[in-house]
């Protein structure tokens, strides 16, 4: 075999292994992550969120929001699945200037419970901190346009243990895989003037 030969075939043979060695495995190309940090464990049946102080994708009452009372509305709870063994909610504003905005935060409401009450108070189940941070519930109070605000409701397949300092995010990331149904609810709000 001439020289030219063999060094052409070692330099191909070369080029192979580095080509190889620099590939990805399936398993850590992008797009095959999971897509949310929550994930239902099974298919119960979904159950139900609402507030009899405002309509699903209707406004929300000033008197929920920083231009008025600033209390938390009442929420109304059905068809939880029998066996959850808590329940966690979670408000939030995804169209804050910068980035998601937490307005309130819960974890191991009774599963039985069905209605929580207009402008509870922090004893409330266990309640951690919103983005201002403060504990318990911060109304809408978006700095111009309109927002969105989505009341997240969890059901559970055990109660949680964090701490009071808890966020949004902490919420989530223990949540996550105990999750059974879920549901949600939005409001609307935007400043007057």
């Amino acid at each position: 075999m001439k020289k030219n030969t063999v060094s052409t075939l070692l330099l191909i043979a070369f080029a192979t292994i580095i080509f190889t060695s620099c590939q990805t495995p399936d398993q850590e190309k992008p797009g095959n992550e999971t897509a949310t940090p929550i994930q239902i464990t099974n298919n119960q049946k979904i159950m139900h969120i609402q507030s009899p102080d405002f309509e699903n994708k209707a406004l929300i009452p000033d008197e929920f929001t920083c231009m008025g009372k600033d209390i938390s509305p009442e929420l109304q709870i059905s068809e939880v699945p029998p066996h959850t063994a808590s329940l966690a909610l979670i408000m939030e504003d995804p169209d804050a200037p910068n980035g998601t905005w937490t307005h309130w935060v819960i974890w191991n409401i009774p599963p039985e419970t069905s209605v929580i009450p207009r402008n509870v108070s922090t004893d409330f189940a266990r309640q951690g901190l919103n983005s201002w941070p403060k504990k318990g519930y911060g109304g809408p109070c978006p700095p111009s346009g309109t927002h969105r605000y989505f009341f997240k409701l969890f059901a559970l397949t055990k109660e949680l243990d964090l701490p009071d300092n808890s966020g949004g995010e902490d919420l989530l990331k223990a949540m996550n895989g105990l999750v059974i149904s879920q549901d949600q609810y939005m409001g609307i709000y935007r400043k007057k003037g």
